[in-house]
């Protein structure tokens, strides 16, 4: 196992500088956005038909000994604004394009979430079965707009030898194991997980046990934690919408990786993703408000590179 960075963290730099201020934290795994939600600083889907670009792009990360874990275009396809919808369903496409042009075999994206019917405007996440409307609305996002779409968008990615690795994220139809699994059994073992821990944390699923649930469907790992504050938990429960930089009022906050849980509850994660089959990447994701990006990042860092064991296992001295 290795540790990575997602790199919108350091959007403001150019990629070469990117990759020379990771190497000097021991990193030389990067995930990188191509559009969507984290933008595409350092990867542009363009070069899907700029040979001269996408050339000098290999030539950066080749020159720095670096390699892609994934590309991710974090979106929401199944927007029901038909024009924001097109456009992130066409990222996602292209990006599983590039990533084969590439040769990486794993993109992250979210599920989507659609609004409460074919008329709608917004996206409705449902998060309870009463009044009945809600169940109502569930049902007909799933079987009329989740299940067609993933069914077609999983064919695709599997034809061009990309896995799709779905971020359970609240606010979208995908947000917890359960979930993850129904759309799984929907679109096929080609879907799997972008497992993010921290987003699990707040609503009080034990990520660790999630592991164990999710065992051979984690294609990619998000390196991001969370802390809770029970202060503000008895009075707003864990589904808080104030803004993230409210960190005084609100019941929990992203957390850089060991500020919201340490070194022995992560050392169990590693080890648990190992027993169940992931050896890959740690890939840092910067959230925490509290932190600039440059700290949080080199904190994280250092705190992961005590932890991450990167050789393979060798055999026991007594096998």
């Amino acid at each position: 196992m290795r540790v990575g960075v997602f790199t919108p963290l350091l959007s403001r730099l150019p990629l070469a500088a990117v990759l020379k201020e990771l190497k000097a934290l021991q990193i030389n795994t990067v995930e990188l956005a191509t559009g969507n939600y984290p933008g595409d600083a350092h990867c542009k889907l363009s070069m899907l038909e700029d040979a001269t670009a996408l050339a000098e792009f290999q030539k950066v990360l080749s020159d720095h000994g670096v390699t892609i874990s994934a590309l991710s275009c974090h979106g929401n396809a199944l927007h029901p604004d038909a024009a924001q919808g097109q456009q992130h369903r066409d990222v996602s496409r292209r990006t599983i394009l590039l990533a084969e042009k590439l040769g990486i075999s794993v993109m992250v994206d979210f599920s989507g979430c659609p609004g409460d019917s074919p008329n709608a405007t917004a996206p409705n996440w449902v998060t309870c079965p009463w009044p009945p409307d809600y169940r109502k609305v569930l049902d007909w996002q799933w079987n009329e707009v989740v299940a067609p779409y993933w069914v077609g968008h999983a064919k695709f990615a599997r034809d061009h030898g990309v896995k799709i690795a779905v971020e359970m994220h609240p606010g979208f139809v995908v947000y917890n194991p359960e979930t993850m699994l129904r759309l799984r059994s929907i679109a096929g073992n080609n879907v799997g997980c972008n497992f993010d821990p921290s987003h699990l944390f707040w609503q009080q699923i034990d990520p660790i046990a999630a592991v164990r649930v999710l065992a051979g469907c984690i294609f990619h790992v998000h390196a991001k934690d969370t802390q809770l504050y029970p202060v503000n938990l008895m009075r707003t429960g864990v589904l808080d919408t104030k803004p993230y930089t409210e960190e005084r009022d609100r019941s929990w906050i992203f957390r850089t990786c060991g500020y919201g849980h340490g070194a022995e509850w992560w050392n169990e994660l590693v080890s648990t993703l190992r027993m169940f089959g992931y050896d890959f990447v740690l890939s840092i994701e910067h959230e925490d408000s509290l932190l600039s990006a440059g700290e949080g990042l080199t904190k994280a860092a250092n705190f992961l590179n005590s932890i991450v064991i990167r050789e393979q296992p060798g055999a026991a001295w007594w096998s």
